[in-house]
C-alpha cells in the first residue's frame, strides 16, 4: 500500500508539473502569438465546428424547404474541403454581408424570388438579436442563400422547364462553386460580369431602373381623349392631347425637351418616328387611337416586360455575341441582323410562323445558300391544303409551276417560287431555314405572322450578298446569274455561321433606347405565370 501511494504521488506530481509546463506554453502562446497561431487560438472552439455529410443532412432535415439546393451545396463543400467558408474568424465574413445585402436587392436584378427562412439569415445579420443561431446552421444557410442568389441570378430557371416552354436555344454549363470562387476574389463582380451574364441584361437593368423612377414619380400619365370622336392626329393639329403625348415622349427618352406646347410640331414628328421605332411599328406621323391605346398601357405593363426579357437574358451563354459572325432573328419585333466582327453588316424585316404554326425557338448552323431553290412542299401542306385545290383544279400543279417528284410535289425554280430566289440552310429536326419570298407586300403589315414556320427575309438577296462578300468564288455577278431562277445552285459556306432565333419582346440597343414588341406567341403571358404566381415562393 505504502508503494502504491509513494507511486501515486509521483505520477500526480509529474501530472501536474506537465500542466504547469502546458500552462506557461499557452501562456507564451497568447501572450506572444504568430499571425498563424493567432488564429488557431481565436478558433480555439470554433476550429471544432466541420461540414460533412452528416452534419448536411441534418441541416436538410431541419430546414427541408431548402433540399432543392442540397445537391448544388455539397457540390461547394466538396470543392471546398469541407472547409468553412462564410467565416472570418468567430464572425461571418465581409463577403457574406455583401451577398446578404444583394439578397435584399433582388427586385432591382427583375426577381421577385424570396429564399425560404430568409427571418433567420435576417437574424445571422442582426446585432440586436442576442439568441443566435448554432453555427453550424448559420454556416449552411448562409451556404444556401448563396446557392439561390446564384441560380436565380445568373441561371434562371432550369433546363428542363426551358425545354417545356419550347426554349431550344444553348443553355448556360455553370459550375456555382467556379463562380463563388471568383465572387470572393473580386466582389465586384456581383455588381456586373459579363462574363456570367449575357450583356443585353445590364442594358435591360439599366432600363428597368429608368421605368421604376418613372413610375415612383408619378410620370406616366394618361393620355386623355374621347374614344368615340377621336380623329388620327396628324402634323399641326392641335390640342390637349398633344401636349400630353409631347410630355410623354420627353419622360421615356424620344423628345430631348418638353416645350408644353399642344401643336403637333416638326420636334414632335421626330419624337414620334422615334417611338414607333422602338415599338415597331409603322413608321409615319399619324396617330391612331390604337397607338394612343398602347401608350396607356400602365408602366407596370412595361417593367414586367423588362422584367421579363432580364430572365430571358439569364438563359444565354455570356459569350454568344463574342461569335466572329453569326445571325439572330427576333421572333416578336420581326427582325433578323447580320452580325460580322462586332458590326451590324445586315438588317432586315422578315415575318414567321402563325399562331398555328409557330417559328421554333432554337439555334443551328447555317452551312449553306441555295440559290434558285426547288421547294419541296411539306407533307402537312399537301395533306390540308394542296389536295383540297388539287381536287377542285386538275391544273393546279401546272400553273404554280410545281410538279411530282418520287411521290413527293415539288414547285420549280423561279421567281414565283415559295422560297423565292435564295434559301438558307442550316440542319435542323424542325425543318425550319432563312429564305426569301416573292410575297413582299407582306412586310407592309406591322404584325408579321404568316408562315407555316420557316423565316421569310425581305433583304434575301442582301443577306447572300453580305455572307459571300469576301469570298473570292461568289462575286456579286455570279450570285445575280445563280438567282437568275433558271436552276438550283447551292453554295456551300467554307465556314459555318451560328444563327439564333430567339424571342425577346424588350431590347435595348446600343444608345440605351429600349424597344418593345408585340407578345405575338403569347410567351411572356406563360412565362409570367412561371415565374411570378403567388405560388412561386423560390427557384
Amino acid at each position: 500500500m505504502r508503494n502504491f501511494t509513494f507511486l501515486s504521488a509521483i505520477i500526480a506530481a509529474g501530472f501536474l508539473l506537465l500542466s504547469s509546463e502546458s500552462s506557461a506554453k499557452e501562456n507564451e502562446i497568447i501572450n506572444k502569438p504568430t499571425k498563424f497561431e493567432s488564429h488557431i487560438i481565436s478558433n480555439r472552439f470554433f476550429s471544432k465546428l466541420t461540414v460533412n455529410l452528416e452534419s448536411i443532412n441534418q441541416f436538410y432535415r431541419k430546414y427541408p424547404k431548402l433540399k432543392k439546393y442540397q445537391n448544388d451545396v455539397l457540390d461547394l463543400y466538396k470543392k471546398k474541403e469541407y472547409n468553412l467558408i462564410w467565416y472570418d474568424d468567430k464572425n461571418v465574413s465581409e463577403f457574406g454581408s455583401l451577398l446578404y445585402h444583394k439578397v435584399h436587392l433582388l427586385n432591382d436584378q427583375g426577381i421577385k424570388a424570396t429564399l425560404p427562412y430568409m427571418d433567420l439569415v435576417d437574424d445571422v445579420f442582426n446585432e440586436n438579436v442576442s439568441n443566435k443561431l448554432p453555427q453550424i446552421d448559420t454556416e449552411l444557410l448562409l451556404s444556401n442563400m448563396y446557392v439561390f442568389y446564384a441560380s436565380n441570378v445568373y441561371s434562371g430557371v432550369d433546363a428542363a422547364t426551358l425545354k417545356k416552354i419550347g426554349w431550344f436555344l444553348p443553355a448556360k454549363n455553370i459550375s456555382y462553386a467556379k463562380i463563388l470562387d471568383s465572387l470572393m476574389v473580386d466582389p465586384d463582380r456581383l455588381n456586373k460580369d459579363e462574363n456570367l451574364l449575357y450583356g443585353q441584361f445590364y442594358k435591360l437593368k439599366a432600363v428597368l431602373k429608368k421605368y421604376r423612377t418613372i413610375e415612383k414619380n408619378n410620370q406616366w400619365k394618361k393620355i386623355e381623349i374621347d374614344s368615340a370622336t377621336y380623329k388620327d392626329l396628324k402634323p399641326f393639329d392641335s390640342g390637349v392631347a398633344v401636349k400630353q403625348i409631347r410630355e410623354r415622349l420627353f419622360v421615356v427618352g424620344d423628345l430631348a425637351q418638353d416645350s408644353k406646347s399642344n401643336v403637333y410640331d416638326d420636334e414632335m414628328m421626330a419624337g414620334i418616328l422615334k417611338y414607333k421605332n422602338r415599338y415597331g411599328l409603322k413608321l409615319n406621323y399619324t396617330l391612331t387611337r390604337e397607338h394612343i391605346n398602347q401608350m396607356n398601357e400602365p408602366i407596370a405593363n412595361r417593367i414586367k416586360t423588362i422584367m421579363l426579357n432580364m430572365e430571358r437574358c439569364r438563359w444565354i451563354p455570356p459569350n454568344l455575341a463574342q461569335a466572329k459572325e453569326y445571325i439572330m432573328v427576333n421572333i416578336p419585333s420581326f427582325k433578323l441582323v447580320y452580325v460580322k466582327n462586332g458590326k451590324y453588316e445586315l438588317v432586315s424585316d422578315v415575318f414567321v410562323g402563325t399562331r398555328m404554326t409557330e417559328t421554333v425557338i432554337f439555334s443551328g448552323d447555317m452551312d449553306r445558300i441555295v440559290f434558285s431553290p426547288y421547294w419541296y412542299v411539306p407533307q402537312s401542306i399537301i395533306k390540308n391544303e394542296l389536295k383540297i385545290k388539287m381536287a377542285e383544279d386538275k391544273n393546279y400543279l401546272a400553273d404554280h409551276n410545281m410538279e411530282w417528284n418520287g411521290g413527293n410535289v415539288r414547285q420549280k425554280p423561279g421567281p414565283k417560287n415559295s422560297l423565292g430566289l435564295v434559301k438558307f440552310m442550316f440542319p435542323n429536326p424542325n425543318d425550319i431555314y432563312l429564305h426569301d419570298t416573292p410575297s413582299k407586300s407582306l412586310f407592309e403589315f406591322e404584325k408579321r405572322i404568316f408562315s407555316h414556320g420557316c423565316i421569310n427575309v425581305k433583304e434575301a438577296k442582301g443577306l447572300a450578298l453580305a455572307i459571300l462578300k469576301e469570298d473570292p468564288d461568289w462575286p456579286a455577278a455570279k450570285i445575280d446569274q445563280a438567282m437568275s431562277g433558271e436552276k438550283e445552285t447551292t453554295c456551300k459556306l467554307k465556314n459555318k455561321i451560328p444563327i439564333y432565333i430567339g424571342y425577346f419582346t424588350a431590347w435595348v440597343t446600343d444608345n440605351g433606347e429600349i424597344g418593345f414588341y408585340p407578345d405575338v406567341y403569347d410567351r411572356d403571358v406563360q412565362l409570367y405565370k412561371l415565374l411570378y404566381t403567388d405560388a412561386v415562393v423560390s427557384k
